[in-house]
């Protein structure tokens, strides 16, 4: 009796020992499932975001061969070539001064558009496929459609205007006329964005504002601007990235110039790389930007605490 009874014990501990053991790999695998389905996000995002990301910073404490091949680590000397030079500097002050040139006339164009259709006026729908349509024209048709427009002799510009000003080539005119098209090809999603705040505005605060005798203006600035602060927000915020990040239109219109006139960040990077051979440069300059771009979005995100007002309604 007393072996049977030891078997049975034995029996019954190992099957209590196994129980315990499945029900511990349950639950490790149901905490652990979560993560196998990021495991391709991980792999994607590490491929074309952390590599690159890691080799960039490598690349610039480095130098290269004209094949972009590591031929000597040199740690910060190539920051302290850049900070001295009059041509970085030049491509600072330039891609300051067209990111401002291009956010505030973007965001404000947009809201005007977005104001003009979200009136219930006949002919609406017309309106909006005409103000959203610049969104489905890539950088490059677009430069191509600008560089007809801008043409010193043959543009309807300047036939326009009476003048024969060659908008491209003129340095006091080139980042006027590059800072044109970029306005024109962001006001078709500023205005989609914007349209969209101001269709989910309760029609019952414009109507008691009506009715108590408000202004169109004094509704727009006290009702309808501290409603669609959220959209305003995403859209300058996208506007300002976008701006820092311009090239296409930049590199087939003026190519940087004249005189290093529309030479933004982004194309002195492609320049030192693809024209110098110093990819060294480019992958500094890279990082500087980075850098610049990350203050400038901390910088949004603080003050949206302030000046954004989300309002939720039952």
């Amino acid at each position: 009796m007393a072996e049977q009874y030891l078997k049975l014990k034995d029996i019954n501990e190992n099957n209590i020992s196994k129980r315990v053991s499945l029900k511990n790999r349950r639950v490790l695998k149901s905490k652990m499932e979560p993560y196998f389905y990021l495991i391709p996000a991980f792999i994607i995002f590490g491929l074309f975001v952390f590599y690159p990301f890691i080799k960039t910073i490598i690349m610039s404490m480095s130098t290269t061969n004209i094949r972009g091949e590591i031929k000597e680590f040199v740690g910060l000397e190539n920051f302290k070539e850049i900070l001295t030079s009059p041509e970085f500097y030049n491509s600072i002050v330039v891609t300051f001064k067209f990111v401002l040139m291009v956010a505030a006339p973007s965001v404000i164009i947009g809201f005007l558009l977005a104001l003009l259709a979200n009136n219930k006026l006949r002919g609406n729908r017309i309106f909006e496929l005409m103000f959203s349509l610049p969104m489905a024209i890539a950088s490059a048709p677009a430069a191509v459609i600008w560089t007809m427009i801008f043409h010193p002799t043959n543009g309807i510009l300047n036939h326009v205007l009476g003048t024969q000003i060659g908008w491209l080539t003129d340095s006091k005119f080139a980042l006027i006329s590059v800072t044109m098209v970029t306005v024109w090809l962001n006001i078709g999603l500023n205005f989609i964005f914007l349209l969209t705040g101001l269709r989910n505005i309760p029609t019952e605060l414009i109507e008691s504002a009506s009715i108590d005798g408000a202004s169109y203006l004094t509704k727009v600035k006290k009702i309808i601007i501290p409603m669609v602060s959220p959209q305003m927000f995403l859209v300058v915020f996208m506007n300002l990235i976008n701006a820092f990040q311009a090239f296409g239109q930049i590199k087939l219109l003026t190519q940087g110039g004249p005189g290093d006139s529309t030479n933004v960040l982004v194309h002195s990077i492609y320049r030192e790389a693809f024209f110098n051979g110093r990819f060294e440069m480019a992958c500094a300059q890279a990082l500087i930007l980075f850098v610049i771009m990350m203050i400038v979005t901390l910088l949004q995100f603080k003050f949206e605490k302030k000046g954004v007002h989300y309002q939720i309604f039952h």
